[in-house]
């Protein structure tokens, strides 16, 4: 069945006592037991709520996977899984990775004696080349925040099976709609949800989904032992968003080409970065290995005074941070979502003050144009 359809159907089967079409909000922290020593499987909401077990439930079915997980964020969803690891365990990491996962490593779980090594992970090479007697996973971006490089999830899982590590991969950019990470080899695929699945920016949620029941069993472990589940009504504004995660993908894909496209022509800008321009160093993999491009855009001005122009003269598009929501957002890495990477580090990546990132919104593409045209000239 294809996943848009599946998507659609998610928690349709749920509630078989009254017919309803729409998955119930459960909000009860607690369940009743029928009698001594007995369960309706439900006991306490933080061990386990229907309306959470639908999305979980719909994930995995998305995903290919054998469980899925729902987590209070993204970075909530990280951090668990973190906690498969022990003290002086190594992971290979991919170096363009998301500012706030990248302190999360650095400066939470570094001081609890985990390591990691930040690679190109679009280049297995220097993934290979970082291996150490220690390492224990590689955690890559399937699509990287925010420059957009492809990761090439077969070759690295070869490598990850070879060495006996588990491959982890944070697919939020392209969500099983356009990349499933299990098929190509992950052991883990993590999302943050606030971003396409939930898509309305209005619920902030992380997802989770393994491959195999034994590894399951432990990520299912950790999250009840912590505790940063997501709640009932976040569950369910989750799944109504995953219900259109077809039809709002193949509009914010449709924009972003006609946009990308767009700005490469433009005097002004000085390069941009988007895998559907056929220049873009991952664009054939990608055609390969993904169903899409995705939607969304990094692109440089020439100078940096034009930044703050076009941050504050945009009209339709909204100067936030976030991503894959219906609404057009552009936002300013070096200062916003990576100010948390070493300078140095951004530096050589390319994050510099005259980069901007753009998550395409719903919107019709022709007045996005418009409105990046008139910020640009005005």
């Amino acid at each position: 069945m294809n996943i848009g359809t599946q998507a659609v159907q998610i928690g349709l089967e749920w509630d078989t006592r009254t017919g309803a079409v729409s998955v119930p909000v459960y909000q009860t922290a607690t369940f009743r037991h029928p009698g001594l020593g007995q369960s309706t499987g439900y006991d306490y909401s933080r061990s386990g709520n229907p309306t959470r077990q639908a999305l979980e439930d719909g994930i995995a079915r998305l995903d290919g996977a054998a469980r899925g997980f729902a987590y209070s964020s993204g970075m909530a969803a990280i951090a668990n899984l973190l906690l498969l690891f022990k003290s002086g365990d190594h992971i290979i990491v991919t170096e363009d990775l998301y500012g706030g996962t990248c302190r999360l490593f650095d400066k939470v779980f570094n001081q609890f004696g985990l390591s990691f090594s930040y690679v190109d992970t679009s280049d297995t090479a220097a993934v290979r080349a970082a291996l150490q007697p220690s390492t224990k996973a590689v955690f890559v971006e399937t699509l990287t925040n925010p420059l957009l490089k492809f990761a090439d999830l077969p070759a690295i899982s070869a490598i990850c099976k070879e060495n006996r590590l588990l491959l982890i991969a944070d697919n939020t950019f392209l969500t099983p709609y356009l990349l499933r990470p299990l098929d190509q080899g992950a052991d883990i695929a993590v999302y943050s949800a606030t971003k396409y699945l939930a898509g309305h920016n209005d619920t902030v949620a992380g997802l989770v989904t393994v491959k195999a029941p034994a590894l399951a069993e432990r990520v299912y472990f950790h999250q009840n032992s912590v505790g940063a589940t997501l709640g009932p009504q976040d569950s369910w504004l989750v799944i109504r968003g995953m219900k259109t995660l077809s039809v709002r993908l193949d509009r914010h894909q449709e924009n972003a080409q006609k946009i990308a496209t767009w700005l490469a022509s433009h005097p002004r800008i000085t390069k941009v970065y988007y895998p559907g321009l056929s220049e873009h160093p991952d664009h054939d993999l990608m055609k390969r290995n993904a169903r899409g491009f995705g939607a969304m855009i990094a692109f440089e001005v020439d100078n940096h005074a034009l930044v703050e122009q076009v941050l504050l003269k945009t009209g339709l598009i909204s100067f936030a941070e976030s991503l894959g929501g219906v609404e057009s957002l552009i936002t300013f890495p070096e200062v916003q979502t990576h100010a948390d990477i070493p300078p140095e580090l951004r530096a050589r990546l390319g994050i510099n003050n005259v980069l901007l990132r753009l998550s395409v919104g719903i919107e019709d593409a022709e007045d996005l144009i418009a409105d990046l045209k008139q910020a640009l000239e005005g």
